[in-house]
């Protein structure tokens, strides 16, 4: 991120804006709902860092410069994920009140600070302080006792688990076990990776598909041509070269686990219609398909 930080942040800042525009003009189009039209568009404004990341292994990519700014773009588009939610969540409960949008976001750069904070300097030094004590199995379970620990807090703070896993694996890749660390939690990794995309096979409802066949057919055009379109424009805005740059718009094309995440906020708040998380989860089911093909 430090290496290609500028052109990260600016690809992702113009992918989620336009897309999110996108996304409500695609809503409002076939007559939905305000708030379905806004939740809408804050789903396929992310994509899947775990289905990207997954492709270009599977695809041997992983080693290409292309690639490290895709990943770069993707763990930027997940931070800012997180300030999305609390500002849907904000938007849905409490009518546009700017004071609790505030509220929100200054509790989640207290929490940021506060974790880094406990993970530059408490558990590199516990780890480190620790190391004669820990065999192999007593590594791993307290690796993924943090990772697990770390999304309750999250979750019991208002924030997404998958926020918590990344907060945690940040600090962990730091520590002076990393690479025993990484080496050890990969047959895990691989677990859920598979439980992940089981799972999402499992939401998929025929039925739904068949009824709403046209929206998900049209969202799942506009997730496809909005990310090539508006990485590429973003990629080349930071100052890339058009080849990097299409090569990074078309790598993106498909939503995954945030859509999920932001869909069923949006049902747990009551905001947004029964029809939406179905719709999603096809949509993310075919670009998931096309992933591959596109990059």
């Amino acid at each position: 991120i430090v290496k290609v930080g500028g052109t990260a942040v600016i690809a992702a800042c113009t992918i989620i804006f336009c897309m999110i525009l996108l996304g409500m003009g695609v809503g409002m189009s076939f007559g939905w709902q305000r708030m379905d039209c806004i939740f809408l568009g804050g789903m396929i404004a992310m994509s899947s860092t775990t289905i990207i990341y997954k492709a270009f292994d599977d695809l041997g990519l992983r080693k290409k410069q292309f690639t490290g700014l895709v990943l770069s773009i993707l763990i930027l588009e997940d931070i800012l994920a997180i300030v999305l939610m609390v500002m849907l969540s904000t938007m849905a409960v409490s009518n546009f009140e700017g004071t609790e949008m505030l509220e929100s976001i200054g509790k989640l750069l207290f929490f940021l600070i506060l974790w880094f904070v406990v993970g530059i300097y408490l558990i590199p030094e516990f780890l480190k302080r620790c190391r004669k004590l820990m065999s192999e199995e007593t590594l791993l379970i307290v690796s993924l006792a943090l990772c697990f620990g770390m999304v309750v807090i999250a979750a019991n703070t208002g924030f997404s688990a998958a926020f918590g896993a990344f907060i945690m694996g940040s600090i962990l890749a730091e520590t002076i076990e990393a690479e025993s660390i990484d080496r050890l939690v990969k047959p895990v990794k691989d677990l859920f990776g598979a439980i992940f995309f089981v799972s999402v096979g499992m939401m998929v409802d025929p039925a739904m598909i068949g009824e709403y066949a046209l929206p998900i057919l049209v969202i799942t055009l506009a997730v496809i041509a909005g990310q090539a379109l508006f990485g590429t424009f973003g990629v080349i805005l930071a100052g890339q070269p058009l080849k990097t740059a299409m090569q990074c718009g078309f790598s993106l094309t498909q939503i995954g686990e945030f859509a999920f995440i932001i869909a069923s906020l949006g049902v747990s708040l009551h905001v947004t219609s029964d029809f939406l998380y179905p719709i999603v989860v096809a949509v993310s089911v075919i670009t998931t398909f096309l992933t591959p093909y596109m990059i």
